[in-house]
């Protein structure tokens, strides 16, 4: 794996397909939300299930945290 940040590509369309993925990762969320539904994501290499309950008071703590 290629620890290197893939915003400071010299490529603009791969140094911005880090703000899609940010994208498509939230809206996947918010369906999920909508849905009650859960969806699975990679935290620390391990896959873990995520419930609509667990998005929600994420998006809660993160409501929460100052904002730079």
């Amino acid at each position: 794996m290629n620890p290197k940040d893939i915003r400071t590509s010299n490529d603009p369309d791969l140094a911005g397909s880090f703000a899609a993925i940010q994208r498509a990762a939230r809206s996947a969320q918010d369906l999920a939300i909508r849905t009650n539904t859960s969806i699975v994501v990679s935290l620390d290499g391990k896959d873990v299930e995520l419930t609509a309950a667990d998005l929600i008071k994420m998006r809660e703590k993160e409501s929460r945290q100052p904002h730079h």
